[in-house]
């Protein structure tokens, strides 16, 4: 009876997220604790914003009438209103929604080409490998932003439908972040792909696929979780910027914060300051909280940043210690071994 919460607590102690809670401490612990809370306040608002919005994202009157233009906040809109007669709070609820999605497909998709082209590259090597990596380094030389706004164009001519307009942001961010997968799997294969268990299935007549996929691949994906972290809140700024500049999607087929960000630019000089306000804190705590994970998870990833954390425990343990202890251990250490016998 007692052996299955113990097995409960050690499989719980195993999962990611809580076992790199338990590895942190002190201020890596903190900044993993808060940019977990953000994120996960992130998750939650974006997968129940039917159940929290309280009007739709194009909503403009309700049973009393027309919201009104740019109405302060307070009774029933909490954030007050838009320029366009949106209700603040709404747009930016229905917002995490859309970053969401963005983000689920753009990171997919980069990570499915990046690693393939990635393993392809490293392992194979020869022009294959040499093209390729010209092709990245020529990708990756290019402004992220512009290269967003090329592709977004190219897709779906700058503006488009709900699902339209996520699946060309989303493509427009996977062209800038491929080239990033593309490195770090490339590097990690060349280095894998000449250990003694890739030459041992190579003497025992593996096949090319069977190595790459069997073997190489589990052992050079493992900094991807860090990978996807950080340009998670990057593709939330490639969106808003696409956003921002007027090539995102329309209002009336999703709400997007850095549209909002655009149409609230005149009011700001007008003294009408909730309309930015909010759309802008939340890009802003977005990002940091997905920031503080992707920073926090790197660094326990680093084994130099783990031993300095556990001497700098073991520190205050031999500082705080009992001289009478350290005195017994200084008096036995300085002991003969011949005059013990005696």
């Amino acid at each position: 009876m007692t052996t299955t919460p113990s097995r409960f607590v050690a499989v719980w102690r195993k999962l990611p997220i809580v076992h790199q809670v338990r590895q942190s401490v002190g201020l890596q612990r903190g900044m993993l604790v808060a940019g977990l809370i953000l994120t996960g306040i992130f998750l939650l608002t974006a997968l129940f914003a039917p159940l929290l919005a309280p009007y739709g994202f194009s909503q403009l009157r309700d049973e009393e009438g027309s919201f009104g233009a740019q109405v302060p906040p307070g009774g029933q809109h909490i954030l007050g209103t838009t320029v366009g007669g949106y209700d603040v709070l709404s747009r930016v609820i229905w917002g995490s929604r859309t970053a969401l999605l963005v983000i689920v497909v753009a990171v997919a998709l980069s990570i499915f080409a990046g690693v393939l082209l990635g393993l392809v590259s490293g392992y194979l090597g020869s022009w294959i490998d040499r093209v390729l990596v010209v092709i990245s380094d020529a990708v990756y030389a290019f402004p992220t932003l512009l290269l967003a706004i090329v592709a977004a164009i190219a897709i779906s001519g700058g503006q488009s439908s709900f699902w339209g307009g996520v699946f060309a942001a989303a493509v427009s961010i996977t062209v800038v972040y491929i080239p990033q997968y593309f490195r770090v799997i490339r590097a990690e294969t060349v280095r894998i792909k000449s250990e003694a268990y890739v030459e041992s299935a190579k003497v025992i007549g593996s096949s090319t696929p069977r190595i790459m996929f069997r073997h190489v691949f589990r052992n050079a994906t493992r900094t991807l979780p860090l990978i996807f972290t950080l340009n998670s809140s990057e593709a939330i700024l490639t969106l808003a910027g696409l956003g921002f500049l007027g090539f995102g999607i329309e209002p009336s087929a999703a709400a997007e914060w850095g549209y909002d960000l655009n149409k609230s630019i005149s009011d700001v000089t007008s003294g009408i300051w909730w309309t930015s306000l909010f759309p802008g804190l939340a890009i802003v705590l977005v990002v940091l909280g997905i920031t503080l994970v992707g920073e926090s998870l790197n660094d326990l990833a680093d084994p130099r940043l783990r031993t300095r954390r556990r001497a700098d425990q073991s520190a205050p343990a031999l500082e705080t210690a009992p001289i009478s202890t350290l005195a017994l251990n200084d008096d036995i250490d300085s002991i003969d071994p011949l005059e013990a016998r005696s």
